[in-house]
């Protein structure tokens, strides 16, 4: 049931103050180089603009996300939630940095690759960047975890801005083309999905965490997304021929080249890759193709860039970040809790996250082949081929939203934009959407304006619930699938 006219304008001018409120908080209070970065919220609540940036931050971000939320269902129509998103997109486009300082480390990795560092091999600081102060601490002596094609934008955007403020607005253009491009294929992979586009546009570009972290915020999240929908919506559209197999490889494969995540994806896209009835012979003629323009992607970005293959090693060091927002790290916190009671000394951390990986790599695999028996079982019934193509993308689709959802939940780390991976695909297959939307708007109130995760200042608390939310999770998952085997053996 479309909203009323009224509430659609409420929700929508709701916003709009919500956005303005962040921008006043970022001017005042965001993620500027001058901030101190040592710094407790108790300490920012005392300083002359304290109550006035965090008020203006809580007050606007709880008007963002409660304007999304009243339309959960979809807003008006597609036109309107484009008009909408941009609405809101306009304060945000002229605020400092909000909710994170990593476009300083895109900055500083791109000055590093532009003066003939290898930013694989070494840290910001050592590498002499000028700006090296604007970067979060944790972040000045890690490599780049960022691929070849990622770091070419960062150092042309270093080339074309000149001074910090300028290779900044550049970086964030460039997230915002990778965010227009996002949009620009919503709609294509929704209808090929069998999905109201009003309501997918609308979960996608209207969802706080996109405003703040891919638009003022800056993340390079934004370019893999829109290169990882681009590639998917052209399989969708011409699988299984040659010429566009190869060209969304090189699309997929330039995801991956920005953030190596994306990979996960893959599997998925080779399904879609097939025409015709699914028969391994089918899969291995069609994801071939596939295979073959995303590896050559890979390779030029690589050999373009001249640092080879250095980047995967900088992979390793995205974990360094320790937080409870991540379920396996919050385990792992809780565990070394129990054994510090008796003793033991911590290390559980590095174990709770090796099985977490562990676990991600069977989740991914029984995804796939779920996936798979769903689309060979369209043949074995003899669907018919109108049948067959529209179930066909909502089929894979849903399989990579539930890979990245997956790859989000046992990771290392988390950060409030990674949830938008996943919200991009699950918005255009998924039929219940509130299961992927809460987690959404819950991350919009983890940071604070000018980066601070709020995480670090709840730890074992937050360590302890998260670990009480992962037992539940897991406990409900089984007496579900105990039920599910019942029901079928009965």
């Amino acid at each position: 049931m479309p909203p009323t006219p009224g509430a659609a304008r409420l929700a929508r001018y709701a916003g709009l103050a919500g956005a303005v409120l962040l921008a006043v908080a970022g001017w005042l209070g965001g993620a500027l180089p001058s901030i101190p970065l040592d710094v407790t919220p108790a300490d920012r609540w005392r300083s002359d603009t304290g109550p006035l940036v965090l008020g203006a931050w809580l007050v606007g971000t709880a008007l963002l996300v409660g304007a999304w939320w009243a339309l959960l269902r979809g807003a008006p129509s597609t036109r309107w939630a484009y008009l909408t998103a941009g609405l809101w997109a306009l304060p945000l486009l002229v605020t400092p940095p909000l909710g994170s300082r990593d476009v300083y480390s895109y900055a500083c990795q791109g000055w590093a690759y532009a003066h003939g560092v290898d930013p694989y091999a070494t840290g910001v600081a050592e590498a002499g960047c000028p700006w090296v102060e604007s970067v979060a601490s944790i972040w000045r002596d890690t490599p780049a975890p960022y691929g070849p094609f990622f770091v070419l934008l960062a150092a042309l955007a270093v080339t074309l801005g000149g001074g910090l403020v300028g290779t900044v607005v550049a970086l964030r253009l460039v997230s915002v083309a990778g965010l227009l491009l996002a949009a620009l294929c919503l709609p294509g992979l929704a209808r090929a999905a069998g999905v109201p586009t009003h309501r997918a546009a609308w979960l996608v570009l209207g969802c706080p965490l996109v405003g703040v972290h891919l638009v003022a915020g800056a993340h390079n999240d934004a370019v893999m997304l829109g290169l990882l929908l681009l590639g998917l919506l052209v399989l969708v559209r011409r699988p299984g021929r040659p010429k566009p197999l190869l060209v969304a490889g090189a699309l997929l494969g330039l995801a991956v080249t920005v953030k190596a995540t994306a990979v996960v994806v893959l599997p998925f896209a080779a399904l879609a890759a097939v025409l015709g009835r699914y028969t391994v012979r089918a899969l291995l003629r069609d994801a071939g193709w596939l295979a073959g323009g995303a590896l050559g992607a890979v390779a030029v970005a690589s050999l373009l860039s001249g640092l080879g293959l250095g980047w995967i090693r900088g992979l390793t060091r995205s974990g360094d970040s320790e937080q409870w927002t991540s379920p396996p790290t919050a385990v792992g916190f809780v565990v070394d809790y129990a054994g510090g009671l008796v003793g033991r000394d911590p290390a559980a951390v590095p174990v709770t996250r090796a099985v977490a990986l562990l676990l991600l790599a069977v989740l991914v695999v029984a995804l796939w082949w779920r996936a798979w028996s769903q689309l060979r079982g369209l043949n074995d019934v003899q669907q018919r081929v109108a049948r067959l193509a529209a179930v066909r993308p909502r089929v894979t689709l849903l399989g990579a939203g539930l890979a990245l959802a997956a790859t989000v939940l046992l990771a290392p780390v988390f950060h409030p934009w990674y949830a938008t991976w996943p919200l991009a695909l699950l918005a255009v297959a998924a039929t219940r959407t509130t299961w992927f939307v809460l987690p959404c708007a819950a991350a919009a109130f983890l940071t604070l304006p000018d980066g601070a995760n709020l995480a670090r200042f709840a730890k074992a608390p937050g360590a302890l619930a998260m670990t009480a939310l992962v037992v539940a999770l897991a406990v409900w998952s089984l007496l579900r699938l105990r039920r599910a085997r019942a029901a079928r053996h009965g």
